[in-house]
């Protein structure tokens, strides 16, 4: 790669985690997780370290944090407020003890002592106290300078004011995390993502009255500027915090060696769970002051401490209860309620358990410990149970046999294809007679790829349909406006603009329509073959009348899975009240099919066989081109038999039996005026 497009992607990186950081430190909006951070500032370092000509003054290597906010005053750190190199897996505290051995001179085998103190997802802030009086407090800022917030920060209980013990430092800055229990947090789940940005929302407060109304805590854990401070290591230094009246987190642990390392790490992850704050790893500082001072400072992280993160995707709770969801196809999902758990910055109490095949195997019961993953944006399951964990009290859990909505049967169905039942069981009502399934097939209604109403989201349908505004998909087309401009929350603006968009989309092509209906199997790729097929609203709507639903074979890229529902669909009587009250309510646009012109124009294929260096793709393809049509299967709508090698003998006989030409490869080319 070409220097300047190695700088263009080094500073493509640097910006966008200054992004990051603008919206983490002044905004407290986290726009991605840890992992996904933290992998972008380790690209950015092993690009400067891989070539010594890229450098810039906003690289996470020179700053810390952000600059900070325009709403309140600035001030320096006497001493940088830096940050913490990270490790992620045993090899990388191993390099980081070698790091040090080696930079002390020190022999294999020197035993280092650590203090490892769990790391709380906090807002950190540094207090100044002189003779005992606390005069100022900063926010970390870009490192080097805050913010005063002082006025806010004298409003947390766990800050002493005022220290009179003796022998406590003439002047000291004491740092810590500002933190909100996950306890209090629940009372203010509304209002913020997770409890980290409820604790930075909090000290930002203009007004320190505000401040004082949220259950902020405080933990110290280290120190900058001091002047008078008689201890040597760290360890004498958390207990001196805890004598002068702060505190400190009860998981801190004074350990040797990475092995002894990685054995705290494993059980605290594990207690991660019944802890009433959240954590995101655990920070290894070297106990003693003086090697500290002798090991310093590289770039912007010192050499005598690193960060062990958490996995970001994983963390471990308890299920509280668990509950049944229904879809708009009548499949019950069973889903967690989970003790919330920080997962990679993003606050999670529920996780699907899938279905009652997945409870079985992994034999998960209320009450259980267990291990929630979250990768991406793909919804959290539970990974594992802890058996060593479970009380005996924790019975297994039964799966309805009824529906919770309506009281109908639930099902397992008849898999063809796999001959056996499916995983998912599912309510045995149909149409709309069960309320669950019928808010949903609302819902999907009005999604983005159906009717897509502006202003008409899931929470409307809900509300709508426990006033009974709405219960059938052409009650949307009938709404009584003057009812909803009395409801709460709604003027007559907002009325005029629902009124507007519903009306918008009371024209919409067939492909949509037939998708809106939520006809089980029928996405949108096979709702477009369909109205391909139909070309009109009346030709799908007489499907039920003609009952030749074999015809559907014809269309390619239809099944019998689809074929299937469909006739299922059309077999209920309230399916079909719905489609003719939609067809008086609303101007359903003809699918339009090009007009070509070509040599297989009117003509349809089926193929059978390999065919010699073409594939059937290709074939499908040069059909589709020349104007001519692709089916599934041998009927009387076929017109040529392409024949290969191996051929299929069931084809061939019908083929015959219903005097339909059989040609080979050559026959087939020759049509196109085109040779093997």
């Amino acid at each position: 790669m070409k220097k300047s497009e190695i700088t263009k992607q080094y500073l493509q990186k640097v910006k966008l985690i200054n992004k990051f950081n603008k919206f983490y430190f002044d905004k407290n909006k986290s726009l991605v997780s840890d992992k996904v951070y933290d992998d972008l500032k380790k690209e950015i370092m092993m690009l400067e370290s891989s070539h010594i000509f890229l450098s810039s003054k906003n690289s996470p290597s020179k700053v810390v944090g952000h600059r900070p906010s325009k709403s309140f005053k600035k001030a320096s750190h006497k001493i940088p407020m830096l940050s913490l190199s990270n490790a992620f897996s045993e090899e990388d505290l191993i390099n980081f003890e070698k790091k040090i051995t080696n930079f002390l001179s020190k022999k294999e085998g020197f035993k280092i002592l650590y203090s490892a103190e769990p790391k709380i997802d906090g807002i950190s802030a540094s207090l100044t106290y002189k003779n005992g009086h606390l005069v100022r407090g900063l926010s970390r800022g870009d490192g080097k300078e805050g913010e005063d917030i002082t006025n806010n920060l004298t409003t947390i209980k766990d800050i002493p004011k005022i220290i009179s013990s003796k022998g406590f430092p003439e002047e000291i800055d004491i740092r810590g995390e500002v933190f909100i229990q996950n306890s209090d947090f629940e009372f203010l789940k509304d209002k913020f993502a997770n409890p980290r940005n409820a604790a930075s929302g909090s000290l930002r407060q203009k007004n320190p009255e505000d401040t004082k109304k949220i259950p902020l805590n405080f933990i110290a854990y280290t120190f900058g500027f001091q002047k008078g401070l008689e201890v040597e290591n760290q360890s004498d230094y958390l207990k001196k915090l805890k004598e002068w009246g702060f505190k400190i987190n009860p998981l801190n642990k004074l350990i040797s060696g990475v092995k002894d390392l990685i054995n705290n790490y494993d059980e605290i992850e594990k207690k991660r769970a019944d802890l009433d704050f959240d954590i995101d790893g655990i920070v290894y500082k070297v106990n003693d002051f003086a090697l500290q001072k002798r090991l310093g400072n590289v770039a912007n992280a010192p050499r005598w401490a690193i960060a062990h993160k958490f996995s970001s995707n994983k963390a471990v709770s308890q299920i509280k209860d668990i509950e049944i969801q229904i879809g708009r196809t009548g499949a019950l999902t069973p889903v967690a309620k989970i003790k919330p758990i920080n997962i990679g910055g993003v606050q999670v109490s529920n996780a699907t358990l899938h279905n009652e095949d997945e409870i079985i195997r992994k034999d998960i019961r209320i009450g259980d410990t267990v291990t929630v993953e979250r990768a991406g944006d793909v919804i959290p399951h539970i990974l594992s149970v802890d058996l060593k964990k479970r009380k005996r009290n924790n019975l297994k859990f039964i799966f309805p046999e009824k529906c919770p909505s309506c009281g109908s049967k639930t099902i397992k169905e008849y898999n063809l294809i796999t001959k056996k039942n499916d995983a998912v069981r599912r309510c045995s009502s149909e149409g709309y007679f069960c309320e669950k399934i019928s808010v949903e097939k609302l819902k999907h209604f009005v999604s983005k790829d159906a009717f897509n109403i502006d202003g008409f989201g899931k929470k409307i349908v809900e509300s709508f349909w426990k006033l009974k505004l709405v219960q059938f998909p052409q009650d949307i087309f009938k709404l009584d406006y003057n009812k909803i401009e009395n409801l709460e929350g709604w003027g007559k603006l907002s009325v005029e603009n629902l009124k507007y968009s519903i009306n918008e989309k009371k024209n919409i092509s067939l492909e949509r329509l037939i998708y809106s209906l939520g006809i089980r199997h029928i996405g949108l790729e096979n709702a477009k073959l369909l109205s391909k097929y139909f070309v009109s609203f009346t030709n799908f709507k007489n499907l039920s009348k003609k009952n030749n639903y074999d015809e559907l074979l014809n269309i390619d890229g239809i099944g019998e899975t689809q074929i299937n529902s469909v006739k299922n669909f059309f077999s209920i009587p309230i399916n079909l009240e719905v489609l003719n009250e939609l067809e008086k309510l609303l101007n359903i646009k003809k699918s339009k099919n090009e007009e070509k012109n070509g040599l297989l124009k009117g003509k349809s294929f089926l193929v059978t066989g390999k065919l010699d260096g073409i594939s059937r793709a290709e074939v499908k393809s040069l059909i589709e081109e020349n104007s001519g049509t692709t089916v599934s299967s041998v009927s009387k709508k076929l017109n040529y038999l392409i024949t290969g090698e191996k051929p299929t003998k069931k084809k061939i006989e019908s083929a015959k039996a219903l005097k339909i030409k059989i040609i080979d490869q050559d026959e087939f080319l020759k049509m196109l005026n085109k040779t093997s």
